[in-house]
């Protein structure tokens, strides 16, 4: 009898905060063998293209340039060559790359089965983009609308630096960030919610590890045919309705805590409306470690694959 090879897996920049989640996801795979590297070995480009070559599929979790070069190091393999998974934003909007949002569209899960090179999404850009797109995409909102973005991310989102100021001083309790409005999602969330405005986007860190509320404020009657809340809920779980790891909610709430969801890989959407007022406000809350990145990585991972989910 023929033992088939399990598919293999490298990781380059597996020490990460998003590497290591991974990986972590990963080791209870019976389905998968994972290669590593030697932690006095991860710049050396030899040796990081010689693991490539062992692998079927390689996940990318460095730094926009650093990824650029790993790209560069992984398709000069030639016949050789593993698809890649991405985790960077250095290809997020490149037309030659699978957006890695598997929920953005019916056929968007084909799309990454069959690709060679995907882009997982950023965990801002999953909660913006889960929102608006099937509201652009049922009419309900306009592709030119003024949009704004308001979100709150623990402080494991914001890389090392970030995660070392909180871990040893404290940190401050909340601060707002990025106000050249020039955050490397934006043109992630435009393109991908089907935007032809650039959005604003106001992001904001916390101090709690991990964790993200993000939330978009609208005025109903400046909306085409002046919908509702429970017009907007009704797209939103139209769109969602096969997606198992989201969920969409028109309950009223008076608080939404951006913890809830830590350690899973779910999202959950809300439409919060007051119709006194012809206003709403849409909400999605997520892990930013789990569906907002290594969650998501592993589910991209999967269609990739062939594996169960």
């Amino acid at each position: 009898m023929t033992t088939m090879a399990l598919p293999t897996i490298f990781i380059d920049g597996e020490a990460g905060t998003t590497g290591l989640g991974i990986r972590q996801r990963l080791a209870g795979l019976s389905t998968l063998a994972l290669l590593s590297i030697p932690a006095a070995d991860r710049k050396d480009p030899a040796v990081r293209q010689a693991l490539m070559r062992q692998a079927d599929l390689i996940i990318l979790c460095l730094p926009d340039d650093a990824a650029r070069e790993a790209v560069a190091l992984a398709d000069a393999l030639g016949e050789d060559a593993p698809r890649i998974l991405d985790a960077s934003s250095a290809y997020r909007t490149a037309p030659d790359w699978v957006f890695g949002f598997p929920e953005l569209t019916t056929a968007q899960p084909d799309l990454i089965r069959a690709a060679r090179h995907v882009s997982n999404p950023g965990c801002y850009a999953t909660g913006a983009i889960s929102l608006l797109r099937p509201l652009v995409d049922a009419g309900l909102l306009p592709a030119d609308a003024p949009i704004t973005v308001n979100a709150v991310s623990g402080f494991s989102g914001g890389g090392r630096s970030m995660i070392e100021a909180h871990d040893t001083t404290g940190g401050p309790p909340f601060e707002l960030y990025a106000l050249g409005l020039e955050h490397k999602h934006v043109p992630e969330i435009q393109h991908h919610a089907g935007l032809t405005q650039r959005p604003l986007f106001v992001p904001s860190v916390g101090h709690f590890r991990q964790g993200m509320l993000v939330s978009i404020p609208l005025h109903l009657d400046a909306l085409p045919g002046r919908p509702s809340g429970a017009d907007l809920a009704a797209a939103l779980a139209a769109h969602y309705a096969e997606a198992a790891g989201i969920t969409v909610s028109a309950e009223p709430v008076t608080r939404l805590e951006p913890e809830d969801l830590n350690d899973t890989d779910r999202m959950s959407l809300h439409v919060l409306a007051n119709e006194t007022y012809r206003q709403a406000v849409l909400v999605a809350r997520l892990d930013n470690l789990g569906k907002g990145a290594s969650g998501a990585a592993v589910q991209n991972l999967k269609l990739m694959l062939g594996l169960a989910a």
